[in-house]
């Protein structure tokens, strides 16, 4: 045998094999911070800071096996604004104070799922309070399916639904993309239809168009021109302002 055939296939073993080997060891966990600010915290189309700018932050773990768990937070108005115009005590709530994990993988090559829940909490809230109201405190389950840049998301409410009374099984449809306009900018188009159990009246359809630019070392900016078809007399402020109205929201996370 050529010896040194031999003396460089040994050479090649040596060098390509501890490359293989460590392509090939599983990623770890991962835990990562995020805190930011927002010139209006909308949610669903619908500001849940009366129109103001809000604080958030949150954190989040995930699992090479698909399992993810995180926590969100932000300051929020509507449920003191709720008890105000009502008239009656809704406790000091100004926070909500979001708990979520489920388990995302892929189907198929750019055919992907995502199944959890989310616990929306709002400490000390007594919105049960308000006449056909109920506790604020929401749990709801979803399920995702994302084909290339496209994901359908729908979220069922287990419990009533953010202060509505007898609104178990209420529901939501979410309908987005995301593209990469490159350079660190995105693009994300978003539909949804909030369907509220046993409140027809409360029902309605949001949309937004969302610029990004990631600019890096986790910092990132947002404009997002927002707006919904909701009633303009269900969705308002103790000054009768449209909480639903079509605005442009500005936003600023820094993820460490």
């Amino acid at each position: 045998m050529n010896l040194k055939l031999v003396a460089l296939s040994t050479l090649v073993a040596a060098t390509v094999l501890p490359i293989a080997v460590q392509a090939e060891e599983p990623a770890a966990p991962s835990t990562s911070f995020n805190i930011g600010a927002v010139s209006d915290y909308r949610y669903r189309g619908i500001s849940q800071s009366g129109l103001k700018p809000a604080l958030q932050g949150g954190a989040d773990y995930s699992n090479p096996n698909g399992l993810y768990l995180g926590t969100w937070l932000s300051t929020i108005k509507w449920i003191k604004d709720g008890g105000k115009m009502a008239g009656v005590n809704v406790g000091g709530t100004e926070v909500e104070w979001d708990l979520y994990g489920g388990y995302k993988g892929e189907i198929a090559k750019d055919f992907g799922y995502d199944v959890g829940g989310l616990y929306y909490l709002y400490p000390g809230n007594k919105y049960g309070n308000i006449p056909g109201g109920a506790n604020a405190n929401t749990f709801e389950l979803y399920g995702a399916l994302t084909y290339g840049p496209v994901t359908a998301k729908y979220s069922h409410a287990l419990t009533n639904t953010f202060g509505f009374g007898d609104s178990k099984g209420s529901g939501y449809f979410d309908l987005s993309a995301t593209f990469d306009l490159g350079d660190g900018f995105s693009l994300v188009p978003h539909v949804g239809r909030q369907t509220i159990a046993h409140t027809s009246a409360a029902n309605y359809t949001d949309y937004s168009l969302t610029l990004g630019k990631d600019f890096g070392n986790g910092f990132t900016l947002s404009v997002a021109a927002v707006g919904t078809d909701a009633s303009k007399t269900g969705y308002v402020t103790p000054d009768n302002k449209f909480t639903g109205k079509s605005a442009l929201v500005l936003g600023a996370k820094f993820s460490f």
